[in-house]
């Protein structure tokens, strides 16, 4: 039986914390969900740094359509990518409930816009399926498992790979360039 039980707010009130009790082994993740149009996501906790409001973003030229430009977040430049159109969806402006979550891979930094922020929940690893097989090689690279809640279905990000491999460009059958964010000090 699952049972939840919210806890703190961000100060922008974007997330909350709902602990699901599962095996009770004690080894949950704690991940940071988010829908994209009318899917729900999520990452691992331990690569968000902060989520943030959208603020100026400076474009840059000749980048992939994916890449909306760099942010200056307290003197660090940060790329910020619109999942939205990384997954090939249709761009749209941002609303009052969009956010940037600011990724944290290995030495560098990045953002991901995403158009709301909902929680932090607690998952344990029985709650985790793998892809499913019907899915294409290139759907099962980006997606690390599949969480069930009630009638709510979360889709776990591989976010290292969505964010450093490359798609094929349309109608080239060319790669484009990956993105290569900066570290950050």
């Amino acid at each position: 039986m699952n049972t939840s039980s919210p806890t703190a707010t961000t100060d922008n009130g974007a997330a909350t914390t709902k602990a699901n009790s599962g095996s009770g082994d004690g080894h949950t993740s704690q991940i940071v969900s988010f829908r994209i149009a009318a899917e729900e996501y999520g990452v691992n906790i331990m690569h968000v740094q902060e989520i943030i409001l959208i603020g100026q973003i400076t474009e840059m030229p000749q980048v992939p359509d994916y890449v909306r430009g760099l942010i200056n977040l307290r003197g660090h430049v940060i790329p910020i990518i619109d999942l939205r159109t990384r997954f090939g969806l249709e761009a749209v402006e941002p609303t009052e409930h969009s956010r940037i979550i600011v990724l944290n891979l290995g030495d560098k930094t990045i953002g991901i816009i995403v158009d709301a922020v909902n929680e932090v929940l607690r998952i344990n690893p029985d709650q985790i399926e793998p892809a499913p097989t019907g899915v294409s090689e290139i759907g099962r690279r980006y997606v690390t498992g599949l969480v069930k809640f009630d009638e709510n279905l979360l889709i776990l990000l591989n976010i290292e790979q969505i964010m450093t491999s490359e798609t094929p460009s349309e109608g080239t059958g060319e790669d484009a360039p990956s993105v290569e964010p900066k570290a950050v000090a």
